[in-house]
């Protein structure tokens, strides 16, 4: 797994810290009205239409399987881009918070196995030292398998 220093995208669920690629995220867009998705797993909320695009959502604290929380005001929706077949397609993902973009050097990053963690998926690429606190790094395209991508862009017909 390579590790991607630069600059990321920090965000929480719960009490925890998680950080993606800048590069991989398109905007960041308040909670809107999502449609179901019938035959769908709960962790995939549904869809939106933002600006004339279907996007499927996804609630990141029910897909690394935390406890469901109310949304707020704080919680919002991330836009990212991956990579399906070769395509790139939007999807969004639901966290607690945003937190802020910061620039994490190869140096300020550890690999996840050194501490012996082991995430089902392994879709953290590294703990990043940000300040006084632990960021996880996420690869965004792990986090889906390829089961979801199936699911999600072809029940919504995406």
């Amino acid at each position: 797994m390579q590790i991607q220093d630069g600059k990321h995208l920090t965000f929480c669920l719960g009490k925890e810290d998680y950080g993606i690629p800048i590069l991989q995220v398109r905007e960041i867009i308040g909670m809107m009205d999502i449609t179901h998705v019938p035959k769908t797993p709960s962790y995939i909320k549904g869809v939106i239409n933002l600006r004339g695009k279907i996007i499927p959502i996804m609630d990141l604290r029910l897909k690394f399987n935390m406890n469901p929380a109310e949304y707020t005001e704080r919680t919002c929706i991330i836009v990212v881009e991956v990579n399906v077949n070769q395509i790139k397609k939007p999807m969004g993902l639901v966290v607690d918070m945003v937190s802020e973009v910061v620039n994490i050097d190869k140096d300020e990053i550890e690999e996840a196995l050194d501490y012996g963690a082991k995430v089902e998926g392994d879709f953290l690429t590294g703990l990043g030292k940000v300040k006084d606190k632990v960021v996880m790094l996420l690869e965004i395209e792990k986090i889906f398998d390829n089961n979801d991508f199936s699911i999600v862009f072809e029940e919504a017909k995406v």
